[in-house]
């Protein structure tokens, strides 16, 4: 991640940040995946790179082993994942994502849930959405509607990972999240 500078002042340019989209369902295909289509499409149309995306069951073994596998690629800074956050017994993800941070980042899945409610009401008790950070790298846990894809993106994540959002981001903090 590099910044450019091109507005003539000491603010910083847009600087694209590298996301990788995850589906986690047993019967989606990339063909009919609404959910990771949505922010897909959203996190282009922001200007930000398209680093990798599948689909894998909600099998927590399955889900910790992409997430692993992105967690050491230099060429991803962000994962977005879609589905499995809810309370059925084959919803697996939060376990999975929190069997690798490193560190939690809870308040994510509690704004997301505030900005759920405002339009879902109580049913926003039902998700466990969650973030957190390994490896340096950003990992997103989101539910599997397209409607809380694009909640979740146009009301938090287009803000936090666009260096230029003020007071503060998580796309500024990327160069130092490896520090000891």
């Amino acid at each position: 991640m590099t910044s450019s500078n091109n507005n003539g002042n000491n603010e910083p340019g847009f600087v694209p940040v590298q996301i990788a989209v995850l589906t986690v369902s047993d019967t989606r295909t990339m063909e009919d995946d609404k959910s990771g289509q949505t922010l897909v499409d959203r996190l282009q149309e922001a200007g930000h790179v398209l680093a990798d995306r599948t689909i894998v069951p909600d099998d927590q073994l399955m889900i910790v082993a992409q997430l692993k596998a992105w967690i050491e690629d230099p060429k991803v800074d962000v994962v977005l994942a879609t589905g499995g956050t809810g309370v059925t017994g084959r919803d697996v993800t939060p376990e999975a994502f929190h069997s690798v941070y490193e560190k939690e980042i809870p308040g994510f899945g509690e704004i997301f849930r505030w900005v759920s409610f405002e339009k879902i009401k109580t049913s926003t008790i039902q998700s466990r959405a969650t973030a957190g950070v390994a490896n340096g790298t950003y990992l997103f846990a989101l539910p599997g509607s397209p409607g809380a894809c694009k909640d979740a993106w146009d009301e938090i994540l287009i803000h936090q990972l666009d260096i230029r959002h003020k007071p503060c981001n998580f796309a500024e903090l990327m160069p130092r999240l490896k520090e000891v």
